[in-house]
């Protein structure tokens, strides 16, 4: 007699109990998803593409030179030479609003469980589980939640992207000095004062770098979420898969890496200067007796 776990069969019922049961929850999730696509698409896709071009160049030149302003320009004159301006536009948008979520969860999640070792406990092996999971699976429960559109796209993306919010956050703050830990707390700060002016100012750098890998995990299932309906640039890879258009696959893709690009030096810079900032205010304060003593004294 042949044995077999009918595990898909659980997850298949605990899915259809959800549905049954929770469907307005997804209902709000799905408007709320869609609302903010739209508007965040509405502000990128809205004005005339040179005018969106010119600001993002501007933003650029004070993020990392000139340099990376030019280069940024000419990498949006492209997306829009071969008329994928409206769907990277979509994607941004969708790279936008499903970041936003990730982050939401994965930054406070990350803290607890920096500061509490049963959390980490239970929350790596279900970022391990996220993380490895064929993203493509991601779809099937989505569609069944979602149905077809922008909202499955969010969903899966969310679920896809957490995980290095969740990781680099809890190892930013496990990474921080004993030692200015210890110092804070002997001048009578709070653990939560702690937190947001030793903890956190110094975790920063790792925490950027959870927030670039993010956005770039994100735009990597925006392609991957063309195929349920979500438009934009994976759209456009999927029509050029089914129909083998070579030349519209690769305009597609070519666009996806120069948003990638772009979003992945804009994440950089800004990490980079903030951290750098953040950690030598800090340090220079220490260095001179009254580092600890000044985040103890601060008004909470």
């Amino acid at each position: 007699m042949e044995f077999r776990i009918p595990f898909g069969t659980w997850i298949e019922s605990g899915l259809d109990w959800i549905e049954n049961n929770l469907s307005w929850l997804f209902d709000g999730l799905g408007s709320l998803y869609e609302g903010l696509y739209d508007a965040f698409n509405w502000i990128f896709a809205g004005p005339p593409a040179l005018l969106v071009i010119a600001v993002i160049a501007v933003g650029a030149l004070f993020a990392r030179g000139w340099k990376f302003a030019v280069g940024t320009a000419l990498g949006l004159l492209f997306v829009v030479g071969v008329d994928q301006w409206d769907n990277a536009m979509s994607s941004l948008a969708l790279v936008i609003v499903s970041a936003f979520f990730a982050l939401l969860v994965g930054l406070p999640l990350g803290i607890w469980a920096a500061r509490n070792q049963h959390v980490s406990n239970v929350v790596k092996p279900v970022m391990d589980f996220l993380q490895t999971m064929p993203a493509f699976v991601y779809l099937i429960p989505a569609i069944g939640l979602f149905g077809i559109g922008v909202a499955p796209g969010i969903f899966a993306t969310i679920l896809f992207a957490i995980a290095p919010a969740v990781r680099l956050t809890e190892l930013g703050i496990r990474g921080v000095d004993k030692e200015v830990v210890e110092a804070g707390q002997a001048f009578g700060a709070a653990p939560g004062r702690i937190l947001r002016q030793i903890q956190l100012p110094l975790a920063m750098p790792s925490i950027m770098a959870g927030v670039n890998q993010v956005i770039m995990l994100s735009l990597s299932m925006v392609v991957i979420a063309g195929m349920v309906g979500a438009g934009g640039l994976g759209g456009d890879v999927t029509k050029s898969l089914s129909a083998l258009n070579t030349a519209l696959g690769v305009e597609a893709g070519v666009s996806v890496v120069i948003l990638a690009i772009i979003l992945d030096r804009f994440t950089g810079a800004f990490g980079m200067k903030r951290g750098l900032h953040l950690v030598r205010k800090l340090r220079g304060s220490a260095s001179n007796g009254n580092g600890a003593s000044d985040a103890a004294k601060q008004p909470a």
